[in-house]
């Protein structure tokens, strides 16, 4: 077969074992790295198989090797930033070591529910899991530990799983602190979700931690001021609109993450309010419209979270990868000052 031959059809597994005079079982283990193929005859196979531009079926490579390199990426929904910065560097990791990302949204038709994770998803589909922000049930971590899948959570901890998350807590006791430091008392909060939502942990982690901050300083707590705004730029504003109407409004917002926060300084300059003369205004994430619209944010890099579990999971695939061997990682924050924030002025 000439040079012009082999290009008008894709090359098989059958035209390389021919050209390199072995059995197709050998060109297969030649191909994949095993034993009981002589240093020679690896050479030669890899050799015609380069000339042939002969590209091993992954469909075949999977049923032989048992492996997809394939990683089911589970989130709860996928419509905010930070699932989506998530999901780019998981992929962008796994591609340098020949993986592949699944995608699994479970969002459901509301906010406040999910779908259950199947067998059917992962059955023969995918090595591992990866959780975004997702407490699993028991049912579906006996389906994980049942198909023999492992499984790296980032954010919220999957019991006896490796993890890879922030201090979340910590990240909005950073933010309201950093309130408090300026002089403001009266502080409102946004990202407060209902505590029986199994499936979002985080929204509850840090309205705790904001509560704990102004019990400690004897703050009051408005409860007309705890806004829920479903994780989002456009609720934040409706909700923040409603709010700075009132005679008795506040002089600062914690806001639980950069989106809402986006849509509270919105809402605030619509009504005429000035940032941060009239309103002081603070984020958790470093979002990345941040800079560009001076919100002052406690920094997580969430890329980084997305590529050490990428790393993690890999590990336990035997792919060697840069990483080290950590299991539990957390990853640190940082307060990040913009133009939001300032003392308080008289109302």
């Amino acid at each position: 077969m000439t040079a012009p031959d082999r290009r008008r059809r894709m090359s098989t597994i059958t035209d390389v074992a021919r050209e390199a005079g072995v059995s197709v079982a050998t060109v297969s283990r030649a191909l994949r790295g095993l034993d009981r193929v002589s240093p020679r005859t690896r050479e030669r196979v890899l050799k015609v198989a380069n000339e042939l531009d002969y590209v091993a079926s992954p469909t075949a490579t999977s049923l032989a090797s048992g492996r997809t390199q394939v990683v089911g990426v589970v989130a709860p929904f996928l419509t905010r930033w930070f699932f989506a910065t998530l999901v780019s560097a998981i992929e962008k990791t796994l591609r340098q070591h020949d993986h592949h990302v699944l995608l699994f949204d479970l969002e459901d038709d509301t906010y406040d529910q999910r779908l259950p994770l199947s067998q059917n998803m992962l059955w023969k589909r995918v090595d591992g899991v990866i959780t975004l922000n997702l407490p699993m049930t028991q049912d579906e971590l006996d389906l994980v530990d049942r198909l023999g899948l492992p499984l790296v959570a980032i954010g919220t901890p999957v019991a006896d799983r490796p993890n890879v998350r922030i201090d979340e807590a910590q990240a909005m006791r950073t933010a309201t602190e950093h309130l408090v430091s300026l002089g403001h008392e009266r502080i409102a909060y946004i990202g407060a979700v209902p505590s029986n939502k199994a499936h979002i942990r985080t929204p509850q982690a840090r309205l705790d931690a904001f509560r704990e901050v102004m019990q400690s300083h004897g703050l009051a707590e408005h409860k007309q001021w705890i806004l829920g705004s479903d994780w989002s730029a456009d609720s934040a504003s409706a909700d923040t609109h409603t709010l700075l109407a009132s005679d008795d409004r506040p002089t600062a917002i914690a806001a639980a993450s950069d989106e809402m926060a986006i849509g509270a300084m919105a809402a605030a300059r619509a009504q005429g309010l000035h940032i941060p003369e009239d309103l002081s205004v603070i984020g958790i994430d470093d979002h990345a419209l941040s800079n560009v619209l001076g919100l002052t944010t406690v920094r997580q890099d969430v890329a980084a979270q997305g590529r050490q579990a990428a790393e993690i999971l890999l590990r336990s695939l035997g792919v060697a990868t840069d990483g080290g061997d950590e299991t539990e990682v957390v990853v640190p924050t940082e307060l990040v000052i913009r133009a939001s924030t300032a003392p308080p002025t008289a109302l």
